[in-house]
């Protein structure tokens, strides 16, 4: 199981039966689940409309409800795959809830977020469903998540810093490079935070530039896997996909496409260019 904010399109969490627990959006005072009552678009059209948004992970009490649900379903062990406690508190949530399971859970910390995260949980899934089979155990698939999330390279660039600045996800110096020196800065996520990879001067070069860095990144590798997201604009999506696609050739095992989560859009806004790299 995994949380929204991994970003995995819909095909691919029903073949691996992966269960999802969402976090949460408010919107003008309200709570949304996303993936439940909320969806990135309605969301991107709220931020155009100029309304204030903020995001909440889920309690405990939320991951000990989908533990025991799933329990009850006949699971022996529970892998349990969350986006970066850098930047949330699902972790701890996830491992406060642990505790009281009746079957052993084991909480896996990324360290990443998107499909850098989705990769890992499914990652976990096909070593799970193999260990399964042998009479393994849950280590294994929280090992090949682990190691997954760590062979992981995500890069970004959004049209402006303000949503990350505002939500504590970016430092002030970081946040200076845009409202300062009015530079668009390359970012990706290291070590579970996020950081500035480089900087340049226009948007366009910095898409440019997420794209050069991806397919540097996928040529590092024996075989890679990738992920694109966008927020709100599925033609960017599918266009930078094609582009990588066309660099990579058969160095690149597939290439997705996916919506980012509500809960990361509400904090890059509209705009957002990411291409997840991953070991296959």
């Amino acid at each position: 199981m995994t949380d929204s904010t991994a970003s995995v399109p819909a095909a691919l969490l029903d073949a691996a039966d992966i269960t999802v627990v969402p976090l949460q959006v408010v919107i003008d005072g309200v709570p949304h689940r996303e993936g439940v009552d909320l969806c990135p678009s309605a969301l991107a059209d709220a931020m155009r409309a100029g309304a204030t948004v903020s995001t909440s992970q889920p309690g405990p009490d939320a991951f000990a409800r989908v533990y025991a649900r799933l329990a009850a379903r006949g699971a022996r062990e529970i892998v349990s795959v969350h986006l970066s406690s850098e930047l949330s508190g699902t972790v701890t949530s996830a491992q406060i809830a642990a505790q009281t399971c009746g079957v052993p859970v084991h909480v896996v910390d990324s360290r990443t977020v998107g499909m850098g995260l989705g990769f890992a949980v499914l990652a976990a899934a096909r070593a799970g469903a193999q260990t399964d089979a042998s009479g393994g155990s849950g280590d294994a698939a929280a090992r090949a998540a682990l190691r997954c999330a760590a062979s992981s390279e995500v890069l970004f660039a959004v049209d402006t810093l303000d949503h990350l600045r505002r939500g504590g996800r970016l430092g002030p110096v970081a946040a200076a490079v845009g409202a300062v020196l009015g530079l668009r800065p390359v970012l990706g996520v290291r070590d579970g935070r996020i950081e500035v990879v480089e900087k340049v001067r226009t948007s366009v070069r910095a898409r440019e530039r997420v794209i050069d860095a991806s397919v540097e990144a996928v040529r590092r590798r024996s075989t890679a896997v990738a992920a694109v997201h966008h927020f709100d604009d599925p033609a960017l999506g599918e266009e930078v996909a094609r582009v990588i696609r066309d660099r990579c050739g058969a160095g690149l095992d597939d290439v997705h496409v996916a919506q980012i989560s509500a809960v990361v859009g509400a904090h890059v806004g509209p705009g957002l260019v990411a291409v997840v790299v991953a070991e296959r």
